[in-house]
């Protein structure tokens, strides 16, 4: 995946929007009408949340970005993977040598691009007063600064990737946060908050046998939780490591993260990328070296 191929479709630009990324699906979708769009729930501000479909193979998986605000580079690197991979099934051929037409006969990839769109838009934007009904909520939380660079959380100062119900409870204890933050809150229960409780309903209408959540920053891929894990999971993260060269961490103290519940509920291979170094919000001049591995790790979960 070192080869730096532009897209005709999606742009590598800063910013990368919610907005910006529905008028990318409509136009994929238009030119690849073969891709499914659904939206599996909507944001704490209304914002809808697509899922989208590649292949049709009776095995399903799953990719998700952007469960924080300021790593929303995810989801550009999981936008530009679907347009290629969709460019590469329809001129027949292969993509960083992975033949795509035969891969998405055998598999069903569901794809959910931005799991916090309002949080991404905060970051990006920040707001005023007059449109945003958590204006207080927020600016208290961000200690009065309206340079939201660092936030990680929803709108309602939540972090989503805190919300999932394994072992939720001691999180909480753990967590030192109490209340809504730019990050590292959990909130008040599990799955409180829309966006979390629809990748939570998402996740349990299909049948996926392999879960990948891709976030920024560290390079480095955790695989385990509470030696719940299959098997399996150790073989196919030492195929992630070798064509991406970022590390493999099997434990870390931490729980109700989304892969943390998908392994603990189903006791199946579920995986955190931790794509590109530095501080968030990585710098997009970053983003064809990410993704050179980053884009490795989706490749090689389609051949899994």
């Amino acid at each position: 995946m070192s080869q730096k191929d532009y897209c005709q479709i999606v742009k590598v630009q800063e910013g990368y929007s919610h907005k910006t990324m529905l008028n990318d699906l409509e136009k994929l979708k238009s030119a690849y009408p073969e891709m499914e769009i659904i939206n599996i729930g909507k944001s704490v501000l209304g914002r809808s949340i697509p899922a989208i479909r590649l292949g049709y193979g009776r095995k399903q998986i799953h990719y998700n970005g952007s469960f924080h605000a300021n790593e929303w580079i995810t989801t550009l690197l999981l936008m530009v993977f679907i347009e290629k991979c969709l460019e590469a099934d329809n001129l027949s051929q292969p993509l960083g040598g992975v033949n795509i037409k035969e891969a998405l006969k055998n598999i069903s990839l569901w794809i959910v691009p931005m799991v916090n769109p309002d949080g991404v838009d905060l970051v990006q934007n920040g707001f005023l007063a007059d449109n945003n009904p958590y204006y207080r909520l927020v600016l208290q939380a961000n200690k009065g600064s309206t340079n939201f660079r660092n936030w990680k959380a929803n709108i309602r100062g939540v972090d989503l990737n805190d919300q999932f119900p394994a072992n939720w409870k001691r999180e909480y204890k753990r967590r030192e946060t109490k209340g809504p933050a730019p990050l590292n809150y959990p909130g008040p229960f599990p799955l409180s908050e829309p966006e979390a409780k629809a990748m939570a309903g998402f996740t349990e209408e299909h049948d996926f046998q392999m879960v990948i959540a891709f976030h920024a920053q560290g390079e480095e891929i955790y695989w385990g939780y509470e030696k719940l894990e299959p098997p399996e999971s150790q073989a196919i993260v030492r195929k992630f490591q070798k064509k991406s060269g970022y590390r493999a961490i099997r434990y870390v103290i931490s729980d109700a993260g989304y892969k943390d519940w998908f392994i603990y509920k189903w006791r199946r291979p579920g995986f955190t990328v931790e794509c590109g170094l530095g501080q968030n919000p990585l710098p997009l001049s970053q983003f064809w070296s990410i993704w050179a591995k980053a884009g490795s790790i989706m490749l090689t979960g389609l051949t899994i």
